[in-house]
């Protein structure tokens, strides 16, 4: 998708993102792109095995201010391919819409990392054409969520994340989204709802009969993860979770047109 560049931006007033922190270069956020990296502050869950713990309190205070990202990415065009809005849960926040229509203004592509958490948000966004790439996460089957999210009263956050899921679909088979990734983070949960390595097949096919095409699976690792969660990792044997999930992940391949493995069995 194209972008038309405007220097208005320049003098545009703030949206009021609160942002946790910025990459300037990322090769890892959006595959094959070179882009910046925005990390906004809140979330509404608390998955277990986050490496961004710090910044789940939506109450914190910005650790990085709106006015520098701006002026970092003025200097950085012609230099990144977009910009990528992640979390915390990005779409948490009413702003983002605004700094997303910025971005484009400057521009960049648009990228979002995204949990699904706010579908009603994502779908301005997919209805406004403000998105070219979405890397989705989906935590597990719909009625797992309360478990995996560590919010045992989210009832609707399972099916608020799968009608997030739909609704990026949607958008690309439309046309009016260029490309998205739908992950899978595995861990080493012991609960029978729990995302480990014997709950993938049964997700994957539930992906699979939803019509997705692109899925990476993603092993979860202790670094910068709350103390409980290291201890879990440490308890079930690091080497041994790892050769596991790459077995599991291996029998997928086949299910998906684009499947990536991102784990080590080393």
């Amino acid at each position: 998708m194209s972008t038309a560049v405007t220097d208005s931006t320049a003098v545009s007033p703030l949206t009021g993102l609160v942002i946790a922190g910025v990459t300037p270069f990322s090769t890892v956020d959006w595959p094959g792109k070179l882009v910046a990296s925005v990390f906004l502050q809140g979330c509404p869950w608390n998955c277990g095995y986050c490496q961004n713990v710090a910044i789940i309190d939506p109450r914190a205070p910005a650790g990085y201010q709106e006015a520098d990202l701006w002026e970092l990415l003025g200097r950085r065009r012609g230099l990144l391919d977009g910009v990528v809005f992640s979390g915390g849960e990005p779409t948490r926040q009413a702003a983002l819409t605004p700094a997303a229509q910025r971005a484009r203004d400057l521009g960049f592509l648009v990228g979002l990392h995204t949990g699904g958490a706010y579908p009603k948000r994502l779908e301005q966004l997919l209805n406004a054409g403000l998105l070219d790439w979405v890397g989705l996460d989906v935590k597990g089957l719909a009625q797992n969520y309360p478990q995996v999210v560590g919010r045992p009263q989210a009832h609707r956050a399972g099916t608020d994340a799968w009608r997030a899921l739909d609704l990026v679909l949607a958008a690309h088979r439309a046309g009016t989204l260029s490309d998205y990734e739908v992950r899978i983070t595995a861990y080493p949960g012991t609960d029978p709802r729990d995302t480990n390595p014997a709950a993938l097949p049964a997700l994957a096919q539930a992906l699979h009969e939803r019509g997705v095409e692109c899925l990476a699976v993603q092993q979860a690792r202790p670094d910068g993860t709350r103390p409980e969660f290291q201890e879990l990792c440490a308890q079930n044997h690091a080497k041994s979770f790892a050769v596991d999930l790459a077995r599991q992940a291996e029998e997928l391949t086949g299910m998906f047109t684009h499947f990536t493995f991102r784990g080590t069995a080393g």
